[in-house]
């Protein structure tokens, strides 16, 4: 999908609950009753709402398997609000320089971090609930570190499930800045750090 498109700048948009039809690329698994767009009053904009079990009320990009998203920049970003006492999930599939297919599973429900050469389940305790912030997840220290000397090649597929508020998903080239926006939303939450530090 973003293979042969431009991915020099400074970042790459994959989501926006914003426009017309913001789903219309990804495939939604899940009835308009647990998946919805409104407007978010916290935030002044539209977001992607996602209720219920986070097994199967879930999101996908790209929409058929067989496609993959190419996507080379170094770190993801979800702008995201998880509510008080619910689970949250979300998959990454990423392709490391041999060409191998991995995929990082990062969710509420894990207690411990554990792997296998070509899956790792990521525990998300130290999620911060019920504030709104930008999940950041640095794509080469997560392979290189729970695959053992892997190389980040491209993040190819991205599930989100319920439960959780999503504003938007990008990939930036550079690492972010570790602040809060002017009004105070999306305070940036490092994923990587708080796991290695553990």
């Amino acid at each position: 999908m973003f293979k042969n498109e431009y991915q020099g700048g400074a970042f790459v948009e994959i989501f926006s609950a914003q426009g017309k039809n913001p789903g219309a690329k990804w495939k939604i698994l899940g009835s308009p009753s647990v998946i919805w767009k409104e407007f978010d009053k916290e935030v002044k904009s539209f977001v992607f709402v996602l209720e219920g079990s986070s097994q199967t009320n879930k999101i996908q990009l790209p929409k058929e398997n067989k496609q993959i998203l190419g996507l080379i920049q170094r770190f993801l970003v979800l702008q995201i609000y998880i509510p008080m006492g619910q689970d949250f999930s979300t998959e990454l599939l990423i392709t490391d320089l041999g060409n191998i297919k991995r995929r990082l599973y990062l969710s509420t429900v894990h207690k411990e971090l554990s792997s296998t050469p070509l899956h790792a389940k990521i525990p998300l305790f130290m999620i911060k609930r019920k504030i709104w912030c930008n999940l950041c997840i640095d794509l080469v220290a997560f392979t290189s570190e729970i695959f053992k000397g892997a190389v980040f090649q491209s993040l190819d597929g991205i599930i989100v499930s319920a439960n959780c508020k999503l504003r938007k998903i990008f990939t930036l080239k550079s690492k972010p800045p570790d602040t809060a926006d002017k009004d105070g939303m999306f305070k940036l939450l490092w994923i990587w750090c708080s796991l290695s530090n553990r």
